[in-house]
């Protein structure tokens, strides 16, 4: 009895051993075999740049940052995407389409935009007919109007006074030497000096010292070249004069839209100033060369403009009406852009299996009935919202993304952020500083209301900024301030170099300086500058910029208003 008692212990014994090995083995195999799979499950992504995720830890491929764990859970969607439920998309009737080349069937027209300016071929130099010292000037302002045969100047001419001399004496010998009578008359008749005059001076036999000169064109003075107390010779231009019976209408057209027009093409122009009113032209000639900075060409039609309405500078659009088999570049829908004031943004959706959606800036040409045509922003293929746009910029605001509303409370308010100092680099500084150094030439250009230095200068600000090594921010929160003020820089520069007109590149350049002057307090860069702010910039809204001297030199007017402004605070 005892043998099978011990049997069956040394059985249950043995059997409690086996589930101990075995089973224990099993199992911590199944918890090794769920934490490999977890690990090898695990994804890395970038804090600054969730949209990076790699299945292996490293530095971020954007900036360089070191990749963290992905939370479990997480999406993998960037700080300015987010997500809308179908039954919400439903509800608000929210419509997407495929960004293409397609036209409006409706409306095969092309709507440029341009401004009126003096017919060149009209425009001529008044020049003086004979040379010496003015001592009256009758004509001394921009505007005036000038009529052939009006008296425009007083003028001491030593050769004209010596010329009378030789006219009296001539007069005496006239029956004897007739020749040399009428060659001095003829040289007096050379320098447009009037039979009458020329009678005058033989009945009084006076010498005249200061000869009135008269005008030989009429028109508008764009240009006074002389004031009094000026020498001049023959020749020497006094007056550029514009007549504006007729009026050049010039307009640009984007390098996409020019195979669409040609000389003798029908177009109709409507001012900003008269909307009411329509005018029928031809187009007369198209421009051989092409803007390098905006990428437009320049199409002209000549106006006729007797009724004196139409004022060089005003500004106008152009209708033309194309064949139906034009096609226009790339369109969108107009009903798909919203405008922010300065800037024009539409909602991509990202994604084509989840309706997933983000905010795109995008740089409109010109137009039709019903579409833009695209510059930049968005490519062909993309899918865009094109109804029920306000709602999904509502949903963005509600799941705090980036949204046209919070967007421009953001641009009008940068300055009012409080700007922690970091300790950065001397190697970032030195970099930083390079950017600042650009910037001051863009903004003397400014000053100096200089478009194309503009232009020039913020290239060079575009190219010293891409040489920052971000790498260089250890600290995160300095990475992170420097990745947002970096977005929006460029943004801003780009919007200066795309642009030729002063006033669009003055706009841009407030933001510009609202963000990279929160840089410069944040980071430094080893010199001490002066942040100025004129209340008078952008319609009143007031505008900061950065400058070396205390002297305000304004940015935002010129020479309009060179000396608005005041020092706001010394950045060391």
């Amino acid at each position: 009895m005892k043998t099978y008692i011990t049997y069956i212990v040394i059985l249950i014994a043995g059997l409690f051993i086996g589930w101990l090995v075995f089973g224990g083995s099993n199992n911590t195999a199944k918890m090794s075999d769920h934490e490999h799979s977890s690990n090898e499950n695990t994804m890395w992504t970038c804090s600054m740049h969730p949209q990076i995720m790699q299945p292996e830890a490293g530095d971020c491929p954007i900036c360089g940052m070191d990749l963290i764990p992905a939370e479990a859970g997480a999406d993998g969607l960037s700080p300015d995407q987010f997500k809308m439920t179908e039954n919400a998309i439903a509800l608000a009737n929210i419509e997407t389409t495929i960004v293409g080349t397609s036209h409006d069937e409706n409306s095969n027209s092309l709507t440029l935009s341009g401004k009126i300016m003096t017919n060149d071929n009209a425009t001529a130099l008044q020049t003086a007919h004979f040379g010496g010292r003015i001592e009256k000037l009758f004509f001394k302002s921009k505007g005036d109007y000038v009529e052939n045969g009006a008296l425009i100047a007083s003028i001491y001419s030593p050769e004209l006074v010596t010329a009378q001399n030789e006219l009296i004496e001539a007069l005496e010998i006239k029956e004897a030497q007739p020749e040399l009578y009428e060659a001095v008359r003829k040289k007096l008749q050379f320098w447009k000096i009037s039979e009458k005059q020329i009678q005058d001076i033989e009945r009084n036999k006076k010498v005249i010292s200061n000869f009135n000169m008269y005008a030989n064109t009429n028109g508008y003075i764009e240009e006074v070249l002389v004031q009094e107390g000026h020498h001049v010779k023959e020749g020497s231009p006094l007056f550029k004069v514009a007549n504006l019976k007729t009026v050049w209408a010039n307009l640009d057209v984007y390098e996409n839209d020019i195979k669409n027009l040609k000389t003798g093409q029908l177009i109709t122009i409507t001012l900003n100033a008269y909307p009411d009113k329509q005018i029928e032209s031809k187009i007369d000639y198209i421009d051989p060369t092409i803007n390098k900075n905006t990428r437009t060409v320049t199409v002209r039609t000549t106006l006729n403009n007797k009724e004196n309405l139409f004022k060089p500078g005003m500004l106008i659009n152009g209708i033309v009406n194309l064949d139906a088999t034009s096609h226009t570049a790339l369109s969108i829908p107009k009903s798909a852009v919203m405008w922010t004031g300065k800037r024009s943004i539409v909602y991509v959706k990202s994604s084509k299996t989840e309706p997933v959606f983000e905010m795109r800036e995008v740089q409109l040409g010109n137009a039709t009935s019903a579409y833009y045509n695209v510059i930049s922003g968005i490519e062909n293929g993309e899918e865009i919202v094109t109804n029920g746009t306000f709602t999904v910029d509502a949903a963005a605001q509600l799941q705090g993304k980036r949204s046209m509303m919070n967007q421009e409370e953001k641009e009008q308010n940068p300055e009012e952020e409080k700007v922690t100092r970091f300790n950065v680099s001397s190697n970032f500084q030195t970099q930083l500083k390079a950017v600042f150094d650009n910037y001051i030439l863009l903004k003397n250009a400014l000053v100096q209301s200089d478009n194309t230095a503009a232009t020039s200068s913020s290239k060079s600000f575009e190219k010293s900024l891409t040489k920052v090594d971000m790498t260089l921010l250890k600290e995160q929160k300095a990475h992170e301030f420097w990745m947002e003020a970096l977005k929006e820089i460029k943004l801003s520069i780009s919007g200066i170099i795309n642009t030729n007109t002063l006033e669009t590149q003055r706009k841009h350049f407030k933001p510009l300086s609202q963000h990279f002057t929160n840089a410069v307090m944040a980071f430094g860069i080893n010199q001490t500058v002066y942040s100025q702010f004129c209340p008078m910039a952008d319609n009143d809204t007031g505008g900061y910029w950065l400058s070396l001297e205390e002297e305000i030199r304004n940015p935002y007017f010129g020479d309009a208003m060179l000396k608005c402004g005041t020092v706001e605070e010394t950045i060391k």
